[in-house]
């Protein structure tokens, strides 16, 4: 492999990286909230709102409904606007965002509706408010599970990031196609996928690492 594809390899890696990272902290911005209430705003819960919920659920069922490639086309007028242009990573950042937000809005979701309901209890009987309960009982509770869902998330977006090189996103995927693809160079995308395996294994581990040291449950070796 020459030089060239070698410094090739190390901008579309940087791409990546940028596109995923990016799109990751946007959509935990939106989609964390978002989670949150629509695990606590169902009828007699904290934030009690039935209606709402209902609403925001089936935007957010509609949302994941969506296949990621379709997703990228269809909202290419509002990415245009947005950013400017609908080629290059900025661009592929919109779509990948959009994606992640219910995504992650789900998987925060589950997470808090995994903690026991007798500690939501317990802490209303000792006056907390709903937004206290949610920060203090929740949210801290449920952080492994959240932590995993958001690892889960990234490597989504890592696999996202090279389906949009399929529409000029630039980035690993784009690689593989232009070149390992069109020009039929299969060291290229062996090249390509092999740095795609090792960031979702690096992800992975990391989020595991992280979830097992928030996890309060999980048992510590005394004496280190």
């Amino acid at each position: 492999m020459s030089s060239n594809l070698i410094a090739l390899l190390y901008s579309a890696t940087l791409q990546t990286l940028y596109m995923v990272a990016a799109s990751a902290i946007l959509g935990t911005i939106f989609g964390l909230p978002l989670g949150v209430y629509l695990a606590t705003s169902q009828r007699g819960e904290l934030l009690s709102s039935p209606w709402v919920n209902k609403i925001l659920g089936l935007v957010v069922n509609a949302a994941r409904s969506v296949p990621f490639i379709i997703l990228v086309v269809a909202i290419i007028p509002f990415t245009r606007a947005l950013v400017g242009t609908s080629i290059g990573t900025d661009a592929a950042i919109v779509p990948l965002t959009i994606a992640a937000i219910p995504f992650i809005a789900r998987l925060v979701e589950n997470a808090i509706r995994e903690v026991d309901a007798g500690l939501i209890e317990a802490a209303r009987a000792m006056g907390a408010t709903p937004l206290q309960i949610i920060r203090k009982v929740l949210i801290r509770e449920a952080l492994p599970g959240i932590t995993l869902g958001l690892t889960l998330a990234v490597v989504s977006l890592i696999g996202y990031s090279a389906m949009v090189g399929a529409v000029g996103g630039q980035g690993l995927g784009d690689l593989g196609i232009r070149y390992g693809y069109q020009r039929f160079m299969p060291d290229v995308m062996l090249a390509v996928v092999i740095i795609l395996i090792v960031m979702v294994q690096l992800v992975q581990s990391i989020g595991e690492w992280i979830a097992a040291r928030v996890d309060k449950r999980a048992p510590r070796n005394r004496g280190r």
